[in-house]
């Protein structure tokens, strides 16, 4: 398996990180992608990632809703400086109107100069959208002669919104712990709308862990548990949705070698 989408850089695991890049392993997970956010975090992102350098592999981004907690025009021009041989993509990137949409302006600038990183260095996105799916629309139509690459990161919406998104060819959407909530509509969106082609496992970890671990801090070892609910929803075993999943998430970040010596 690959967690396309674990900010194990993140403060909640400064205390065991060796640790739960142990579990992962001992759970199946083989690579683990982690998203950058802002610049202040990215140095130590990076240390991260070449500690494990097979293992874990950085993105360089600016997420929406730190925007305004540094000079967002500083801080894209000196990320776009650490992007180097070792970046799998950019993001996490994207629109969040969630809390307040009083910056959608910025936001929409930071992310199209973002994607014109991507244009400009072939790397993919990673994209995060959360109330905005419509401006996130109209922001990809702008591009969509470049013919982009990506990960829709956690999408959670309607069939209606899948459909839309599986129109740019050559992105995958990312389902994660939110599969598994008892309350969840996304059983019935997957199955209805997304084919298991366009699925990319995540984690989205320390964030959203799936049952049985709702509520706890999640971590990449707990993606098997998205699995097992993916081959549930489409009545397949759990090594076809590993196999095929894996291989989408390589068909998009074409960078990581999967057959490596670890």
């Amino acid at each position: 398996m690959i967690d396309t989408h674990a900010h194990i850089d993140g403060p909640e695991f400064a205390e065991d990180v060796e640790a739960v890049i142990e579990r992962a392993q001992a759970a199946g997970v083989r690579k683990i992608f982690v998203p950058g956010i802002c610049l202040k975090d990215t140095p130590h992102l990076l240390s991260i990632c070449q500690s494990h350098p097979s293992y874990l592999h950085p993105m360089i981004g600016l997420h929406p809703e730190n925007i305004m907690d540094e000079d967002y025009h500083q801080a894209l021009d000196q990320l776009e400086r650490m992007i180097d041989d070792s970046t799998i993509a950019i993001g996490e990137v994207g629109l969040d109107f969630y809390w307040d949409d009083t910056h959608k302006q910025e936001q929409i600038e930071v992310f199209e100069h973002q994607i014109r990183w991507a244009e400009k260095y072939e790397l993919p996105l990673m994209i995060h959208s959360r109330n905005a799916h419509a401006e996130l629309m109209e922001v990809m139509e702008r591009h969509r002669a470049s013919n982009l690459s990506g990960v829709f990161h956690c999408f959670t919406g309607t069939e209606e919104e899948a459909r839309d998104l599986l129109t740019f060819p050559n992105f995958m959407l990312g389902i994660g712990g939110v599969l598994t909530f008892k309350k969840s509509t996304l059983r019935e969106v997957v199955k209805n709308a997304i084919p298991l082609s366009r699925i990319v496992l995540e984690t989205d970890s320390p964030y959203m862990a799936p049952v049985p671990n709702r509520g706890k801090r999640n971590e990449s070892a707990y993606v098997k548990a998205v699995a097992e609910k993916l081959a549930e929803v489409f009545e397949q075993d759990f090594d076809t949705i590993v196999l095929q999943t894996t291989e989408n998430a390589l068909k998009v970040f074409k960078k990581v070698t999967f057959f490596d010596k670890n």
